[in-house]
């Protein structure tokens, strides 16, 4: 057996006697599971050669074969793993707090360097944490701070500082210091950073680290160079030699590998594994585990894998499958302030740790694809839902044989506890006898305990014990009965106390479309990385010139939506900062990232270029095709992906309406209106300059999407054409007026309809060349009112628009683009081919005779052909459809409106017939209503269609009694919506009236 001491980061120890070739993670999953954890992938145990090397400890190895751990009493410490670079991803306030104590021993060690300033920040949240409210009677000055050890070069000058942020933390209960803290923390720029010695090929000595983001050089403490996940390609090593293979395109870099030396094979290897584990971790959506295999002749490297979930994956795991627990008994520290009031946040969320429903651990790989490496599915570890509520249960040591028969005996017990629930005493407590002389613990609640003390655990027999029970501190609550009042009546209060003002729904409405175009930005930065990093024969140049300028804006909008949520937390008055007047407004937000342009003129100077070649390799890449195609059937891509592509290119112009707006509505003097004019003025030159080549860029995505829509035409993209018009018209034909579909471009006019195949595409019956035609008005013919003639070459077409509106709009777009065209007559008018324009019937019939171009290139044995699928595959949210079926137009000024009158937020819907309101998570884009449950999910439950819809405001038929609403109603579909606030629901109804194009005052 081998005796395994375990050191938590609250300082308590724990000894495991464990088999010496039981695997590591018999030894881990037994400490997670005496501290009761929930989000165990973070975490790791980690411990030290003979040379002082770090290692963490491979969950998947015997305890024998791990490398550099001495047999004889190993001693491993319980650390964070993986830095999440978003505290808001930890889901337990039992994890934060957690991390809260690593940052904690990562400032006092030095590990963690800043400036004074901000160390004394951090420091004052620790001391708010445990010691609670400043108080002048207990702390006069800051020799209260004196005997703590926060940093290795502490003096009295950052005492001073400690004390003075500590006093304006007032308020602040320990789980809000505790995620202040490690918001602070996380901005910080060797925030978890653990430095390893290196050097290059020069022999130049440099420091290397792993973080979320990549592979970190630093040159003592100066970091130089960043490798991006993305633009890493592989991570190997051979000896001591450490070799990061980069993307020929795109890394920024003047050759392909790049090689460290290290001082020894063991330290390089470490490094490797360090590099492989947060790649899995942080940039892999999933991970699917490969089975280890050992050569048993020749050994073909290291079979290391990535053993664990991936964030994403944890933080859904947690946030879909589990129920709320009771509040966790927190660990003491080794702060020794005596502290006269405690605080509890009540019945918050944050303070309700969570309860497993299932668990599931996968491994990971070397080879670092952008999306992860190619892995297969592991059996998942139970989690007993039966397990004690708190995280960390206090028991006897009992025997457990589970693998490696692991004897757990606890050397220190917890002493503080934190309660969440009320303002009571957690109904356990506990009688120590000591061990000698010991100094005293002061916890959170007021309480002094000893360390290095043993304990027993008293559990009272009933709840009526509990209420009689002596030992309740109630001592420190001035209102007993304010902590006793229900959760309804609070936020009663709190309602009737503030009235948000304009300005704070205007940044709300920021933060919503922010979050929404996050999920745009992942969608293709992410998700579609994924798709293609897994086949052959994709077009990596233009793929890795993509991902290079995706990487800055997504990295950059993940912190600016974490700064917008925290600004929004503190207006809304849960920051904790009562005391003191709260930052209201953004305009310093984003006058701190005005580098912003920056990113996106890089990215608006490479779009044209990308979406060129992808349309070409769309054309000549069948197999790239097919992977596009089937990536846009998903239900997370529920637009084109090329709408994503160009969502970029409004970015700033939506920037500039929310900050119009808010300087509209400021007054002349308010603190926030000169940085938001600062900015408004910035973004419009840069928007200005662009403006051109925006409109191109639309053009030509339309074009393309068009192409993809159509079939039975080729060379749909010609360098001169424009888009200007699409729509249902009935064509007046032998058997009487069909539907067609017609399509209006600055040099011709076609018509197509509908085909019958999988996707739905439109047959093109004939195009006509706009120099020829001539257009009029006709007399109401057949049952139809709202006819007009179209003459081309020797062939004349009638047709009829569904009402006055439609036939206005084409007559308009028509007559100014036969002028356009005859004005610049180029002469030499090259039809699109049709693959022979003799006769569109015949051409029809010969197109479904031949295998289609929807057809898979070649389906793998096995694969699925079912007809059924293939009738699904088309997306009915597209404006041609939407057309097709609402006999409407639309043109291309109303796709460039569309594109600025985005909105997304929270919504209650109702049915016309349903009795209770449902809220929704609401995204408004391309004419189109997609609902979400929340804001988090990855693809909608479903969608509306907006063209054609009416919107008003209820009548008292409809018998809706509720403020702000609004009716949408198509024919006899009825949908009521409820805003929160009025300025909502004059934006939501402003924006959902353009996207209707019927313009109805409401």
């Amino acid at each position: 057996m081998l005796s395994v001491e375990v050191r938590f980061l609250d300082e308590s120890v724990a000894n495991f006697q464990i088999q010496y070739k039981a695997t590591g993670n018999v030894l881990f999953d037994q400490a997670c599971k005496m501290l009761n954890l929930l989000e165990v992938d973070y975490f790791g145990l980690e411990y030290a050669d003979s040379n002082n090397t770090k290692y963490w400890l491979d969950q998947d190895k015997p305890m024998c074969r791990q490398l550099g751990l001495s047999l004889v009493n190993p001693v491993m410490y319980f650390r964070v793993k993986f830095y999440t670079p978003d505290p808001a991803h930890l889901e337990e306030e039992y994890t934060r707090y957690l991390f809260s104590l690593q940052i904690k021993q990562d400032l006092a060690q030095g590990a963690l360097q800043c400036n004074d300033n901000t160390a004394a920040l951090i420091a004052s949240y620790i001391v708010q944490a445990d010691c609670g409210d400043y108080s002048l009677d207990d702390y006069p000055d800051h020799t209260y701070l004196s005997s703590f050890k926060f940093v290795p070069h502490q003096d009295d000058e950052l005492e001073r500082k400690i004390m003075e942020n500590h006093k304006k933390h007032a308020g602040q209960s320990p789980s809000e210091a505790d995620m202040n803290l490690l918001e602070t923390a996380r901005r910080c720029e060797l925030y978890g950073i653990k430095m390893t010695p290196a050097k290059d090929h020069d022999g130049v000595p440099l420091n290397l680290a792993v973080a979320h983001m990549g592979i970190l050089v630093f040159q003592h403490s100066t970091k130089i160079t960043t490798f991006s996940w993305a633009k890493i390609r592989k991570l190997s090593f051979k000896r001591r030699r450490f070799i990061i293979k980069l993307h020929p395109e795109g890394s920024g870099f003047y050759k392909d590998a790049v090689e460290f030396f290290f001082e020894g094979r063991n330290s390089c290897k470490n490094f490797w594994k360090k590099g492989i584990e947060n790649h899995g971790f942080f940039r892999c959506s999933e991970v699917r585990k490969l089975p280890r295999q050992r050569a048993r002749i020749f050994s073909r490297g290291s079979s290391f894998r990535y053993s664990g979930r991936t964030q994403k994956q944890i933080t859904e795991f947690v946030r879909e499958n589990f129920v709320k627990r009771q509040p966790f008994q927190s660990r003491s520290t080794s702060l020794r302030i005596p502290s006269t009031s405690r605080r509890s946040v009540g019945n918050s969320v944050l303070g309700q740790p969570l309860l497993p429903v299932t668990s599931s651990q996968s491994c990971g790989s070397v080879a670092l694809n952008d999306s992860g490496p190619i892995f297969t599915a592991s059996e998942p570890r139970p989690i007993s839902a039966s397990q004690p509520s708190s995280p960390r249960t206090i028991q006897e040591p009992e025997r457990m044989a589970i693998n490696g028969t692991v004897y757990s005996e606890e050397k220190e017990r917890p002493a503080r506890q934190r309660d969440f629930s009320s303002g009571l005493e957690s109904p356990y407590f506990y009688h120590s006898s000591t061990k000698g002389n010991v100094s005293p613990t002061s916890c959170r609640d007021g309480s002094t305990v000893r360390s290095e003390a043993s304990f027993s655990l008293c559990v009272p027999s009933s709840t009526d014990d509990l209420t009689q029970s002596p030992i309740t501190p109630m001592k420190g609550v001035k209102n007993g009965s304010d902590l006793l009042a229900s959760p309804e009546t609070n936020s009663e209060k709190r309602k009737q106390k503030t009235t948000p003002d304009i300005a704070y729904f205007i940044a709300k409405e920021l933060l919503m479309t922010e979050r929404k175009y996050k999920k745009e930005l992942e969608l293709i930065n992410i998700w579609f990385r994924e798709e293609v990093s897994k086949e052959e024969n994709m077009p990596t140049e233009v793929l890795a010139l993509l991902f290079s300028i995706l990487d800055p804006l997504y990295e950059f909008h993940c912190g600016f939506l974490r700064d917008l949520e925290q600004r929004l937390s503190t207006w809304e008055g849960k920051g904790g900062n009562t005391n003191h007047t709260p930052l209201f407004g953004i305009g310093d937000i984003f006058f701190q990232n005005i580098h912003i342009t920056e990113l996106y003129d890089r990215y608006l100077e490479k779009l044209p270029l990308v979406l060129e070649r992808i349309s070409s390799a769309y054309k000549y890449n069948q197999h790239f095709e097919q992977i596009y195609r089937d990536f846009e059937l998903q239900k997370a891509c529920y637009l084109p992906l090329s709408y994503f592509l160009l969502a970029p290119a409004y970015r700033l112009t939506l920037y500039c309406a929310i900050l119009q707006r808010l300087v509209d509505h400021y007054e002349e003097h308010h603190p926030d209106q000169r940085h938001c004019k600062i900015i408004l003025i910035k973004l419009q030159q840069v928007t200005a300059s662009y403006k051109e080549t925006v409109k191109a860029m639309e053009n030509y995505v339309k074009l393309m999407d068009l192409h993809h829509e159509m079939v039975g035409i080729d060379d749909l993209q010609q360098p001169s054409r424009e888009f200007i018009r699409e729509g249902c018209l009935q064509k007046l034909s032998r058997k009487g007026y069909q539907q067609r579909m017609f399509f209006l471009f600055s040099d011709m006019l076609l018509y197509a309809s509908r085909s019958s195949n999988p996707r739905l595409q439109f047959k093109v019956h004939r195009q006509l060349p706009l120099e020829s035609v001539m257009v009029e008005e006709t007399e109401p013919k057949m049952g139809m009112d709202f006819c007009f003639t179209v003459y081309g070459g020797n062939q004349a077409l009638m047709v009829a628009a569904s009402c006055e509106e439609e036939r206005q709009k084409w007559l308009t777009d028509l007559i100014k683009a036969i002028d356009c065209a005859r004005d610049q007559r180029v002469g030499n008018f090259l039809y699109s081919s049709l693959h022979s324009c003799s006769s569109s019937d015949e051409l029809l019939d010969k197109i479904d005779g031949q295998r289609s171009l929807f057809t898979p290139p070649a389906q793998p044995e096995g694969g699925s052909t079912n007809t059924s699928e293939k009738q699904a595959q088309h997306r009915a949210t597209t404006t041609v459809h939407v057309c097709w079926h609402r006999s409407m137009s639309v043109g291309i000024e109303d796709f460039r409106q569309s594109m600025v009158n985005q909105l997304s937020g929270y919504l209650l819907r109702k049915f016309k017939n349903s009795s209770g309101w449902q809220k929704l998570w609401v995204v408004l884009a391309n004419f189109c209503l997609f609902f979400y449950k929340s804001y988090q999910d990855d693809f909608p439950l479903a969608s509306l269609p907006l063209m054609g819809y009416q919107v008003t405001t209820p009548n008292e038929q409809d018998n809706i009694n509720k403020d702000c609403v609004f009716k949408l109603q198509f024919k006899n579909h009825v949908y009521f919506f409820r805003a929160e606030s009025q300025y909502t629901f004059s934006r939501w109804v402003e924006v959902t009236e353009n996207a209707t194009l019927h313009h109805i005052s409401v």
